[in-house]
């Protein structure tokens, strides 16, 4: 089993020795740095489980460090403990504020140590169950988020609704009062140009938030959503949701990696409408469908999109698509039995230019 890693900053030599040693007889992988700014730069590094980290130091405080770490996505979402000599309120305040996990003042029992680390790593670890693509993992991140948050009656909003097949969820401009999450099903989201073309901007699939961008925002749903097929959709209240990321790290780290993720996908979404060919966008776009709905079975991955709907994730029109269709089943990159087309040649469809 592997040793669980923790990166402890502390500027005297002292406690930074027993504390390590504490930690390491407890069968803790340490590691330590002397102040702030090699705090920083190993925990880059190294990406420990779980950081200590006293407040008052020379080069770059406690705070700072949390300030740094929480700004990088790889770092952000480690759990973290302040070390430090005072008691005043206003300094616990401040830390927790910034989003410190738990707080440890010195000198400090060994137990009260390892009661500490201990609790977050556990805490940290149900955290990550809780965000696996199914229900069971919605169950426990709302179950969580209840039990450290006090979110009253969020049990009342967790019904499951049934959207049919190309039934819109929510409409561009309607307010964001809720985020979504699917348990069942495909939706997309999507915009509607002047002149009523429909262009496709993000598909979620199983086990997926979506609607979070404009709550963050505090702006309007800037999209429409729709199911692509019979799907179950549950909510979370916008309030609630806002309390849980701003006072817990886990979940508000979670939430910075996808909002990455979704600029990274957009960012190369966009350089492919202006620069490739509708044939390079086609291909794309079925390799797209396939990363993100594949379940990773030995056949061939098959999807019933719709023309249309594949034109709006190429960015042409639905005509443009049947004919590059046509080439890539002569090209044997794919098949066509009626509305389902059946990938052959992933690797294929890549190179495509």
């Amino acid at each position: 089993m592997n040793k669980k890693k923790i990166l402890l900053i502390e500027d005297d030599e002292i406690i930074r020795e027993n504390t390590a040693e504490i930690l390491e007889l407890a069968h803790y992988e340490v590691t330590t740095a002397e102040n702030g700014k090699i705090g920083v730069k190993m925990a880059g590094k190294t990406i420990p489980d779980l950081i200590i980290c006293d407040i008052m130091m020379p080069e770059l405080d406690g705070y700072g460090v949390l300030f740094l770490l929480g700004k990088d996505p790889v770092t952000s979402t480690i759990p973290f403990i302040f070390l430090t000599a005072k008691t005043e309120r206003k300094d616990m305040r401040k830390g927790m504020a910034m989003g410190a996990d738990d707080y440890l003042t010195k000198p400090f029992e060994e137990m009260d140590l390892l009661h500490a680390v201990e609790g977050r790593l556990k805490r940290s670890q149900v955290f990550k169950q809780a965000f696996s693509r199914d229900v069971a993992g919605f169950n426990l991140f709302i179950n969580e988020a209840r039990a450290l948050q006090e979110l009253h009656e969020l049990s009342q909003d967790r019904r499951t609704r049934t959207y049919k097949k190309k039934e819109v969820i929510f409409y561009e401009g309607d307010h964001a009062h809720a985020l979504y999450f699917l348990s069942r099903g495909k939706v997309k989201l999507y915009k509607v140009h002047d002149d009523g073309k429909e262009y496709i901007t993000g598909l979620v699939k199983e086990g997926e938030f979506f609607g979070y961008m404009p709550i963050l925002k505090n702006q309007p749903f800037d999209t429409f959503a729709c199911a692509m097929e019979d799907s179950e959709v549950r909510k979370i209240p916008k309030e609630d949701f806002l309390v849980l990321i701003r006072r817990n790290r886990d979940v508000a780290g979670r939430f910075i990696k996808m909002i990455s993720n979704n600029l990274i996908e957009k960012e190369e979404l966009l350089l492919s409408l202006a620069y490739d060919s509708v044939r390079k966008r086609v291909a794309n776009a079925l390799i797209a469908l396939k990363n993100r709905f594949d379940a990773g079975s030995a056949s061939p991955f098959k999807t019933d999109i719709s023309r249309s709907d594949l034109a709006s994730m190429a960015g042409t029109a639905p005509e443009s698509v049947i004919r590059t269709l046509s080439d890539f089943k002569n090209e044997e990159l794919i098949q066509v039995k009626g509305k389902e087309i059946v990938v052959l040649n992933a690797s294929g469809l890549e190179k495509v230019w």
